[in-house]
């Protein structure tokens, strides 16, 4: 048993069904304790004051007995805490394009050896297009990566299909399913631009792309907000890396 009795206490209120639970309000204990996992590795916690999952996770509304699908889950940091969130009642699909999966390889090792994390499926398929069920998650994420949308690098990551991604990110959701985004904040007025060069992305940008997309913003959150970061920095210059300027935004696909 993976999480203690309080937190699978909750599953039997949000099994699954044809339609996602709306965003509700939960046991905030749940949260605290996937944190508090005790087979998480110590690299993970060392990440968890710069990205708080916890109130992350809580904000966005996923809860014990979800099923959440993670896009671009990299090296599957949030995959692990959605895993021990959700619990044995619930599941996680962890999608990474092969590039991904690459640059991740030993990370991904470590975190899935032994088949730790027994309700995580892991998917490996080339954007846009990868193949799960339709309308059969109750979330699903897209933390720290839309801006690779617009990002090109030959031989490593081709040109995207962004359209085509959301509309198969979608499709997987059932109605009223959540997605929920994180993301580098660019400069105002740069649109996609920043992206190429500092993987970074104008907040107004990615909300005209989602919302085109049929995505509706539902809310948005200064969890992960940072003033002192100018935006202008690449978000690996050690000078900002873990501590730029993030947008936390929760969307919704419509129930009908």
């Amino acid at each position: 048993m993976r999480l203690p009795l309080l937190a699978l206490a909750l599953v039997a209120a949000l099994t699954a069904c044809d339609t996602a639970p709306v965003h509700r309000a939960v046991d905030p204990a749940v949260y605290s304790m996937a944190l508090a996992a005790p087979s998480r590795f110590e690299k993970d916690r060392a990440r968890d004051a710069d990205r708080i999952p916890d109130q992350v996770f809580r904000f966005f509304g996923i809860a014990p007995g979800m099923q959440v699908l993670d896009v671009m889950t990299g090296g599957g940091y949030m995959a692990e805490y959605a895993s021990w969130l959700v619990g044995p009642n619930g599941g996680v699909t962890a999608y990474n394009p092969p590039s991904f999966e690459r640059y991740g390889k030993d990370e991904l090792a470590a975190r899935y050896a032994g088949d730790r994390l027994a309700n995580v499926t892991r998917l490996v398929a080339p954007l846009p297009e990868f193949a799960v069920p339709a309308a059969s998650f109750d979330a699903a994420l897209l933390v720290q990566n839309y801006h690779d949308v617009y990002w090109v690098e030959p031989g490593f990551w081709p040109k995207v299909d962004g359209p085509q991604l959301l509309a198969t990110i979608q499709a997987a959701l059932k109605p009223g399913g959540v997605l929920g985004v994180v993301d580098h904040h660019a400069a105002l007025g740069s649109g996609t631009r920043a992206a190429q060069t500092l993987h970074r992305i104008e907040q107004a940008a990615l909300i005209a792309d989602l919302t085109a997309a049929g995505f509706v913003l539902e809310a948005e959150s200064p969890l992960l907000a940072n003033p002192a970061d100018d935006r202008l920095k690449s978000v690996f210059d050690p000078a900002i890396r873990g501590k730029t300027d993030q947008m936390v935004l929760r969307f919704r696909k419509p129930a009908r």
